[in-house]
């Protein structure tokens, strides 16, 4: 049986009773939620320097497809929406927990 938070056999002889199957904080694949995490603020940062390149190509006249400037600012702004909202649950989740009693 794993102990993700490390409270069995915790000094001072008290255990917690167990209500149920104890589950295992990594998941099955093996890729953390901290990599996971990662790997998307590296793929946003990605995204929204392509469109800052297709931007300046397009005011430079490296490039003149209005169409792929506009199709690549806006995958960047959804990739930074979706990455901001995540950001947002992550810190309400942490401010419940703050306030639990226990």
């Amino acid at each position: 049986m794993s102990d993700p938070v490390g409270l069995i056999g915790a000094s001072g002889g008290a255990q917690l009773p167990q209500r149920g199957p104890v589950r295992s904080a990594e998941p099955q694949d093996g890729q953390s939620f901290k990599d996971t995490l990662l790997e998307s603020l590296k793929e946003v940062d990605r995204l929204q320097a392509e469109a800052t390149q297709a931007t300046e190509d397009l005011q430079t006249g490296a490039r003149n497809d209005v169409e792929g400037v506009i199709a690549a600012t806006q995958k960047a702004d959804l990739a930074f929406r979706m990455l901001l909202s995540v950001r947002n649950k992550v810190v309400q989740a942490y401010d419940e927990v703050k306030q639990m009693r226990v």
